[in-house]
C-alpha cells in the first residue's frame, strides 16, 4: 500500500475520484472516508460521518455536499445508508466554546470512527482511514488503521464525499428541528451560517442556547453574548 500512500498526499491536478477506492477492493480490503460539517456555523453543534462503501458501490451523486443541490443531497444520502456502513459524531455548541472548534472537530470525527469501528468486525475492516483536511489521532483502535488527511478530500474520494453527504443532511436536520424551539433567528433557512439574515436577528434578539459565544463575540456587545436568550417554549433541550 505504499504508492496508494504516496499518492495521498500529493494531488493530482485532475484526481481520479475512486482511485483509492477500486485499488483497496481489488486487494479485497475495505477504506473509510471521514468528513465534517458545521466548522463554520455561529450555531449549533459540527457533525462528521465515517463511511464504509460496499465493495465496487459507486454513484454519479457522490461529490463534495456543498457542491450538490439539497435534492441531491437528499437522494444520494439515500443511496449511501443503502450501500455502506456509516457512523456520526456530534459535538454541540457549549462543547465547542469549551475547548474550541479544531478541537471539537476531531472529536465528533473519533466519535463517528468509534462508532463504525464497533460495527466493523472481520473482513470488512478497514485497513486505511481517510480525512478531508484535518489530521487525527484516535487511540485504543486495534489494529490501528493507517489515518491519512489531505485536502480538497470529497473531490479525490468517493467515501470521503459520500461522508461530507451524510454529515451534511443530518447536520441540516438536526439545527431545523432545534431551531423550532428558537423562532426569530430563521435557523431552518441558514442552517446556522453567519448570512447577513443570522447576524441581524442576533443584533435584535441576541444570541440563543444554540449560539456559539466564542463565534458571535467579535460583532455583539460583550453584555448581550453572555446574556443568552430563550423563548417562552423553552430550550430544545427540554422538549
Amino acid at each position: 500500500m505504499e504508492k496508494i500512500l504516496k499518492k495521498l498526499t500529493y494531488p493530482d491536478p485532475k484526481p481520479n475520484q475512486v482511485f483509492y477506492e477500486e485499488t483497496f477492493w481489488a486487494k479485497q480490503a475495505y477504506i473509510c472516508g471521514i468528513d465534517e460539517v458545521g466548522r463554520g456555523c455561529l450555531a449549533g453543534p459540527v457533525i462528521t460521518s465515517a463511511v464504509i462503501l460496499f465493495p465496487f458501490a459507486t454513484h454519479p451523486l457522490l461529490k463534495d455536499s456543498k457542491i450538490l443541490s439539497e435534492k441531491n443531497r437528499l437522494t444520494a444520502a439515500q443511496w449511501i445508508l443503502k450501500n455502506s456502513w456509516f457512523s456520526y459524531g456530534i459535538v454541540d455548541n457549549s462543547e465547542i466554546d469549551r475547548i474550541n472548534i479544531y478541537k471539537a472537530t476531531q472529536e465528533a470525527m473519533r466519535q463517528a470512527v468509534y462508532g463504525l469501528f464497533s460495527q466493523a468486525i472481520g473482513p470488512w475492516r478497514p485497513e486505511t482511514i481517510l480525512i478531508d483536511a484535518m489530521p487525527l489521532v484516535v487511540p485504543y483502535l486495534s489494529p490501528m488503521p493507517e489515518i491519512i488527511s489531505f485536502p480538497y478530500g470529497e473531490s479525490r474520494s468517493i467515501s470521503i464525499a459520500a461522508a461530507s453527504i451524510l454529515a451534511k443532511v443530518k447536520r441540516d436536520e438536526l439545527i431545523t428541528r432545534m431551531g423550532a424551539y428558537f423562532p426569530g433567528y430563521s435557523f431552518e433557512e441558514h442552517k446556522g451560517y453567519g448570512t447577513s439574515d443570522h447576524q441581524n436577528a442576533l443584533l435584535v434578539k441576541g444570541p440563543s442556547l444554540l449560539h456559539r459565544a466564542t463565534f458571535i463575540e467579535n460583532f455583539l456587545p460583550k453584555e448581550v453574548v453572555h446574556e443568552p436568550t430563550t423563548d417562552k417554549q423553552g430550550s430544545f433541550l427540554q422538549a
